[in-house]
């Protein structure tokens, strides 16, 4: 047998063991928003969190990620996470950075979720129950400005109080 295959293999577990270590792969897999925020572009989004109403209650990923089950909630994350890696290695990033229609429904369904008891009687009111939470609330989770000092932070959704 060839010690070539051999030596490329070690050499690829080597080389993926350094990238692990470098990057503290690890931690991408918890729940610690400091993580989310290794990236420079999600500054004033942690920043906002930091100084939000949620900062004491919630996390990244209680909002952002589906709770139904263990596979789907890190399915999402891995998901996610390609996207977001994708988007930093290429260099594709937006300027503004907003929630997607699939992230806006994940992020509906955990404010009903922690906030089930709370929003009953809204829910099952007789006005249509047709907009987001955040439509109304939002400067809960991410506040008005935050002490962000982003010159990309969108004044219209985010008014100076």
């Amino acid at each position: 047998m060839s010690k070539i295959p051999i030596a490329a293999i070690v050499i690829a577990v080597l080389a993926m063991g350094y990238f692990v270590f470098v990057t503290d792969a690890p931690s991408y897999g918890g729940h610690a928003p400091e993580t989310c925020a290794n990236c420079h572009v999600m500054d004033s989004q942690y920043e906002n969190w930091y100084h939000g109403a949620h900062e004491n209650w919630a996390k990244c990923t209680d909002c952002h990620l589906p709770h139904d089950n263990f596979v789907v909630y890190y399915a999402e994350k891995g998901r996610q996470g390609a996207k977001d890696t994708y988007a930093f290695v290429t260099g594709n990033i937006p300027i503004a950075i907003r929630a997607s229609d699939k992230t806006k429904q994940l992020v509906q369904d955990n404010c009903l979720r922690c906030h089930e008891e709370t929003v009953e009687s809204i829910v099952m009111g007789a006005q249509p129950f047709d907009r987001y939470c955040w439509d109304c609330h939002r400067d809960i989770a991410h506040t008005a400005r935050g002490g962000s000092g982003s010159p990309y932070q969108d004044s219209n959704l985010y008014p100076t109080k």
